[in-house]
């Protein structure tokens, strides 16, 4: 649930992306030819084809490639969203769980998927590649599915039909069956999308113009596949699972995914790759050792101390430009002071780069943002539970001879992303350009902004609508379009906020944590379905429990609208953080008005009033 632009101060507007250098990467022999520039037919960003030589725009890469991508993004989503809206009821009238209990494990299950992305990140940028990983864990994913059909077909992987409660419980082999094919998927999640947004990315040069602007309409593009999938997966697979029965609901999905896999192999000869730059992880916990022991030893960072970098045009990280030094966080630039003449310039242990701490400072740096936008996944985790749950007791009906299924309600939610999505791109987004001079309409952080203050008037729908549905003489004669409102607004939130933090993610990472930077995005999704799974889990201890509390099997009984008022209040004052933090950001570009002087980074040469010993110009950061 990659799930994807706000700056409330212009003056504080620093999302825009670090115009790259020409030669800012090397290529796949390690050198970049000097062909490759921003008017060459070569890529300027180090990506390579499929034989290993630097990519050309005119084979490779762009709506060439794209659409590889985003096909497997549908067939996944599908999956996913087929899965997830309808858990929870699989949970209850087929392995016989409490409503409760259900709505948890599926909100576990959701935030490991997300959490898992981590892992996924960590394993692509280290070892594998973005492509590589993609293809792996789509692997995965399909085995997944294949044990998901198998246990829904299966009468001895479920307990017996039950048509009055108290019904048995499935046995403990039948859930540790279902788990492991449910968690096997997470996993499989966990490494498709942290990886697939970027590989998306890594399509287009942004030292090229018109590729650079079309980036920004491949990840509108890629949100829109994003919700096409949630509404096959919802409508016709749900449609599916009520009328043929879980096991053709959950075989579909199966042939969809490994269909997804078949072309994403088949547009290998289309793609740009950006080859694995090393573990960001490590590179962190580098710079915090070589700060703290240079802290310990004594050393003193001042201005005009010198700072120590490779001597080469590009960083010691692979593919990677250098990063201009930046004044924030001055306790790490320790890292990177040399303390003894004679020291060991290899060892990142005890002297890092400037480069390599400006990383971890990039990721520094967008930690409150993150922070601050985690009360919104909270919200989304009732999509798929409590919601869902509201609508399998309303008046479903259209006319004399059609119900909708209650998991395809959501449709009302990923509608409005796929007619806002092109309408924003065609429309608001060049009304907007004309009116604030900036290349989206709206900045990134501006963006999420519009969809955390949306989120709470959804969530203030859902309590109104909630009250009056368990007050109503007969609350299942109410109809399922009073849940519109709550839908509609949540997927409106979404919208501005997902692709914003897509874009956001994206632009303030560095040339080697695009992946992890993607990865922390999307496990803010799964935190947030834990937090909720531990908000139910409270809320259920401080009321009274299942029986009596506010939240119980039967939510004609239970107070769910004093649950959505919770979630409306966290909403509220998480937004008003929200506009703290994004008011006082200041990102990569902002950082560049305080780059020190290049005579203060030592390029592992000894410099002489900005020349190094040949006495040409010594060319520091690019």
């Amino acid at each position: 649930m990659e799930n994807s632009s706000i700056h409330f101060s212009q003056p504080h507007d620093k999302s825009f992306i670090e115009e790259p250098s020409k030669n800012g990467f090397v290529g796949g022999n390690g050198e970049l030819p000097k062909e490759a520039g921003v008017d060459s037919t070569l890529v300027t960003n180090g990506s390579v084809d499929y034989k290993g030589r630097i990519a050309d725009k005119r084979k490779t890469g762009g709506w060439k490639a794209s659409p590889f991508v985003i096909v497997n993004e549908v067939a996944e989503r599908l999956a996913f969203f087929a899965i997830a809206v309808n858990m929870v009821q699989y949970l209850v009238f087929e392995m016989h769980q409490s409503l409760p209990d259900a709505a948890t494990h599926v909100t576990d299950w959701i935030g490991a998927a997300y959490v898992l992305t981590l892992l996924g990140a960590f394993l692509a940028d280290a070892y594998l590649g973005r492509f590589l990983t993609i293809i792996i864990f789509s692997c995965i994913y399909e085995v997944g599915l294949v044990l998901l059909t198998l246990s829904a077909s299966i009468d001895s992987l479920r307990p017996p039909f039950c048509s009055k409660r108290p019904c048995p419980p499935a046995s403990d082999g039948q859930i540790a069956f279902l788990y492991a094919a449910l968690y096997l998927i997470a996993l499989g999640t966990g490494g498709i999308k942290p990886c697939v947004s970027s590989f998306g990315a890594d399509q287009y040069d942004d030292a090229d113009e018109k590729e650079a602007q079309k980036k920004y309409s491949f990840f509108n593009w890629f949100f829109f596949a994003i919700n096409m999938g949630a509404l096959l997966g919802i409508t016709v697979l749900v449609y599916v699972q009520v009328k043929k029965g879980w096991s053709w609901g959950f075989a579909v999905p199966t042939v969809a995914m490994f269909c997804s896999i078949v072309t994403l192999v088949a547009g290998c000869s289309k793609y740009r790759y950006q080859k694995p730059m090393g573990s960001a992880f490590t590179r962190f916990v580098q710079v915090i050792v070589a700060s703290v022991r240079n802290h310990f030893k004594g050393v003193k960072f001042e201005p005009g101390a010198r700072l120590y970098e490779v001597p080469t045009e590009n960083s010691d990280i692979f593919g990677a430009r250098k990063l201009f030094h930046t004044e924030q966080y001055r306790f790490l630039d320790k890292a990177a002071v040399k303390t003894d003449a004679e020291s060991n310039a290899n060892n990142r242990w005890r002297l890092c780069t400037v480069t390599q701490v400006e990383e971890l400072k990039c990721f520094i740096r967008v930690l409150p943002v993150w922070a601050s936008t985690i009360a919104l996944s909270i919200s989304f985790a009732q999509l798929s539970t409590f919601f869902l749950s509201q609508a399998n007791i309303m008046h479903r009906k259209l006319g004399p001879h059609f119900e909708i299924p209650a998991g395809s309600v959501p449709v009302f939610a990923a509608c409005n992303a796929l007619i806002l999505v092109p309408i924003y791109e065609k429309v608001i987004v060049p009304f907007l350009r004309s009116k604030t001079g900036h290349r989206r309409g709206l900045t990134s952080l501006q963006r999420m902004g519009v969809g955390l203050f949306i989120s709470i008037f959804a969530l203030l729908s859902a309590a109104r609508v909630e009250k009056k549905r368990r007050t109503d003489s007969n609350p299942s004669s109410l109809s399922v379009f009073w849940l519109f409102p709550q839908f509609f607004l949540m997927g409106s939130a979404e919208v501005f906020t997902y692709v914003g933090q897509l874009e956001f993610f994206y632009d303030e990472a560095t040339d080697g944590t695009r992946s992890i930077s993607s990865a922390f995005f999307l496990s803010e999704i799964g935190i947030g379905s834990w937090l909720s799974t531990a908000l139910v889990k409270i809320i259920e201890a401080a009321t009274g429990g299942v029986e009596k509390g506010w939240l119980r099997n039967n939510l004609n009984k239970s107070r769910l609208d004093y649950f959505y008022w919770i979630l409306t209040a966290i909403n509220g004052l998480n937004f008003l953080v929200y506009l703290v933090v994004a008011w006082n950001y200041k990102g990569r570009d902002g950082a560049k008005a305080s780059v020190r002087d290049v005579s203060q980074v030592e390029n592992g040469v000894e410099l002489r009033n900005g020349k190094d010993d040949s006495g040409e110009s010594s060319s520091i950061m690019h």
